[in-house]
């Protein structure tokens, strides 16, 4: 998908719905919501989208912090709205989580867009602190805040380079622990 396809998504959703909570989001739509102890190890299933006999369910692991819950199900609702049209119904992040993969940079991109509002990430930068203060003081990882800088860029922001280049697959990654959670 292109940025402007992404963006035009999320707005799409958002003035429909009047929403950007994901998981009121996903309850709205239909998609069933499962929470699942998929264990807390450092390869741990954070999430996944599957579809079938036209049930749409988006299971997230229970061990992760509530704050990386909510961005899971962000990346998800992705896959439920947008990729599902491709004829793919199930997405696993071991078999997606590609750091090419273009269908997880997809659902990245959405997801930044969703959870995070333009005017708030140009208020926090306005505050004079640095991109990690700024991921911190949104409450989302580094990560997803350089995803968020590439729509925003593409919007026509003027923004300095973030010192990182996130990866699709940083979700992978992320801590599992319910202790975790600060970014």
């Amino acid at each position: 998908m292109t940025y402007a396809e992404i963006s035009k998504s999320v707005s799409k959703i958002k003035k429909k719905y009047g929403e950007t909570d994901p998981f009121l989001l996903c309850e709205a739509m239909g998609i069933r919501v499962l929470f699942q102890n998929m264990g807390s190890h450092e390869s741990a299933v954070k999430g996944f989208f599957l579809e079938s006999n036209r049930i749409r369910v988006i299971t997230i692991n229970s061990e992760l912090p509530k704050i990386v819950q909510r961005i899971i199900a962000a990346h998800e609702l992705c896959h439920a709205i947008n990729h599902r049209k491709n004829g793919i119904y199930a997405f696993h992040e071991l078999a997606l989580f590609d750091q090419n993969s273009e269908l997880e940079r997809d659902a990245n991109l959405f997801a930044a867009e969703l959870l995070l509002e333009d005017e708030e990430v140009l208020e926090v930068l306005n505050g004079d602190v640095t991109f990690f203060s700024a991921a911190a003081i949104l409450c989302v990882p580094t990560e997803l805040l350089d995803f968020k800088f590439r729509v925003m860029k593409w919007k026509g922001y003027k923004l300095t380079q973030p010192p990182i280049n996130a990866r699709s697959d940083f979700l992978k990654d992320m801590e599992v622990s319910k202790n975790g959670g600060d970014f």
